[in-house]
């Protein structure tokens, strides 16, 4: 399969250099193929938001061998399928989800996502950011018009989750940095400090991440965004057709093949 089990975060100084980019690598590419899919099918952005946050955790619980790129856009698809039966009211048929040059069979796509609840333990309730903008509107600017706000941070924490691994940072900060930065983006460290004296059972340590989310929000406002390396089309001119590698009745081997115009290689997949 691909999959390999470990205990420590993604990415982690326990990963090679060369490892770490490629996940960085693949999970920027995982982002744009995340949202991209949630502007087709019509989820809500909290679908979108939801799936990457189990992709992220499914990762820093297990490994995906860098040899196996197709193994990646399996995860995604599984992740996005869950989130959406969590979230959505009308879900695709999984055979419906856009794999480009791969594609998978809807049992290989249900094995992962069963693989994905067994990883994080079936807690798939995970806490966005979302559900919070609301308080902090009026806990921090109870006078102005909300809606406008929410809009502005709802696109904030969309554009940083290719910045931060959604473990790095609990919901409620960012949703409080995003907040502030919709409403005032010249606010200083001592007028952060001052509104978010109003959250009781936040200290120092919360108030900096706070601000550190803040000024992330800011620095990525002035950076012009460029192509992504579309790590998981690495194989544009091939087509992969993945047999169902979580099948073990079969012997000791499973199978993954590409097929392209110039040659039909072969390959085996060990089980890990």
């Amino acid at each position: 399969m691909g999959f390999g089990s470990q205990s420590h975060h993604v990415f982690s100084s326990n990963h090679g250099c060369s490892e770490r980019l490629w996940l960085r690598s693949a999970r920027l590419d995982a982002i744009d193929w995340i949202f991209n899919t949630q502007v087709k099918f019509g989820f809500k952005v909290h679908t979108a938001y939801l799936s990457m946050t189990y992709f992220d955790q499914f990762l820093s619980k297990r490994s995906i061998d860098e040899s196996k790129p197709w193994a990646i856009k399996l995860l995604l698809v599984a992740c996005l399928s869950l989130a959406a039966k969590m979230e959505e009211q009308n879900v695709p048929p999984l055979f419906e989800y856009p794999t480009e040059e791969c594609r998978f069979e809807s049992k290989v796509i249900k094995n992962m996502e069963l693989m994905i609840l067994s990883t994080l333990e079936w807690k798939m309730g995970s806490v966005t950011p979302f559900p919070y903008l609301h308080y902090f509107v009026s806990k921090f600017f109870p006078e102005s018009r909300p809606e406008i706000i929410i809009i502005k941070a709802t696109e904030h924490i969309v554009n940083m989750v290719k910045d931060i691994n959604l473990m790095d940072q609990r919901p409620s900060i960012i949703a409080s940095a995003a907040v502030m930065a919709a409403f005032d983006a010249t606010l200083t460290r001592n007028i952060m400090d001052h509104m978010l004296s109003a959250i009781s059972s936040w200290g120092n340590i919360e108030r900096g991440h706070v601000f550190s989310c803040y000024n992330l929000i800011q620095e990525k406002k002035n950076i012009v965004k460029t192509p992504s390396s579309n790590l998981l089309s690495t194989h544009s001119s091939s087509t992969c057709v993945v047999e169902n590698p979580f099948d073990t009745s079969s012997g000791t081997k499973r199978k993954l093949t590409f097929q392209n115009s110039e040659n039909s290689p072969r390959q085996k997949l060990h089980r890990p």
